[in-house]
C-alpha cells in the first residue's frame, strides 16, 4: 500500500533517497539520546534515522500514514505517537530528557512548529529539517534584510540558524508549487538572556507589528518612560536591529523606572 497526500495535511511526500539521507546527516545525534521526527508519512527520512546510534520516535496526525509505518517499520512501531506535535505535550514520552527534533514539516503549520520549538528550548538542543524556501529563509535572515522578522529574531536569541541547501519541487508526489529549504538551528551554548523572556517575546512581536515605524512609535503601548525613549536605539526600525541590539532594547525596557 502506499498512503495518498491529503492536501488539508499539507502533505507533499518526499520521494528522492539521496535528499532524504542528506536531511538525516543535518543532525550531529551527539548530546541526546531521542530524536523526534515530526510528519514522517511512508518513512523515506525515517529509514536514514533509525540507523543511527539514538532512538528515533516519529509524531503523525494521519492514521493512514501510522498504518504504513507500523507495517513497514516493525521496529519503529512503539515508538509512533499518533498525535498533533502542535497540541501534545511531549513530555508525556520523553520526561523532561533532551531530543532533537527533525521532518520534512508541513508547510501550513511550520511557523508554529518553530514557536512551539522556542517554548521547549530547554529540552531541544538541535532542531534541523525542511521548509518551504521562503520561511527557511526568513528564520535564517539577518537585520537589513526585508524578510527578516519576528521568526528570525526570536530563534536566533537561542539558536545559531543555518540554511543548509534548496530542494526543488520535483522531488515530491505530489510537487509543491515552490522550492524547500533544508536549515538547522543549534542551540548557542548560553540560551539564557539578560531580560525576561516573555518580555523579549513581546518586543519583538509588538516592534514588527509595524515594521515601517521607528521604534519609539512601534512600542507606544510598552508605556515607556521618555527619558528612555530619548536612547538613539528608539530612532530606528524594528529590520534595523541585530538580535543582541532587540536583547539589549528589551533589557532597557526592563530596565526603565518611570
Amino acid at each position: 500500500m502506499t498512503v495518498k497526500a491529503k492536501k488539508h495535511l499539507g502533505q507533499h511526500f518526499l520521494k528522492d533517497e539521496s535528499i532524504a539521507e542528506r536531511i538525516a546527516e543535518t543532525l550531529s545525534f551527539k548530546g541526546y539520546k531521542h530524536v523526534l521526527e515530526i510528519g514522517p508519512g511512508m518513512g523515506v527520512l525515517t529509514k536514514y534515522l533509525l540507523k543511527k546510534d539514538t532512538t528515533t520516535h516519529v509524531i503523525e496526525i494521519d492514521s493512514e500514514s501510522v498504518e504504513y509505518l507500523k507495517n513497514n517499520y516493525l521496529n519503529l512501531a512503539d515508538r509512533i505517537i499518533e498525535k498533533d506535535f502542535l497540541k501534545y505535550d511531549i513530555n508525556d514520552v520523553f520526561k523532561g530528557e533532551p531530543f532533537a527534533l527533525i521532518g520534512n514539516y508541513p508547510y501550513n503549520i511550520s511557523s508554529q512548529i518553530v514557536f512551539k520549538t522556542l517554548e521547549l528550548r530547554d529540552q531541544i538542543p538541535e532542531f534541523s529539517g525542511m521548509f518551504q524556501k521562503e520561511v527557511a529563509l526568513r528564520i535564517c535572515s539577518k537585520e537589513g534584510s526585508k524578510v527578516y522578522g519576528i521568526l528570525s529574531v526570536l530563534t536566533q536569541a537561542y539558536y545559531d540558524a543555518e540554511y543548509l541547501f534548496t530542494v526543488p519541487p520535483t522531488v515530491f508526489n505530489p510537487p509543491p508549487k515552490v522550492d524547500s529549504g533544508v536549515l538547522r538551528l543549534t542551540r548557542k551554548q548560553d540560551k539564557t538572556l539578560p531580560c525576561d523572556d516573555k518580555l523579549f517575546f513581546r518586543v519583538v512581536k509588538t516592534a514588527f507589528q509595524q515594521r515601517r515605524k521607528t521604534l519609539r512609535n512601534s512600542l507606544k503601548t510598552m508605556n515607556l518612560s521618555d527619558n528612555l525613549k530619548a536612547n538613539t536605539i528608539f530612532g530606528q526600525r524594528p529590520e534595523q536591529l541585530s538580535v543582541p541590539q532587540f536583547i539589549e532594547l528589551a533589557t532597557l525596557i526592563e530596565n526603565d523606572v518611570h
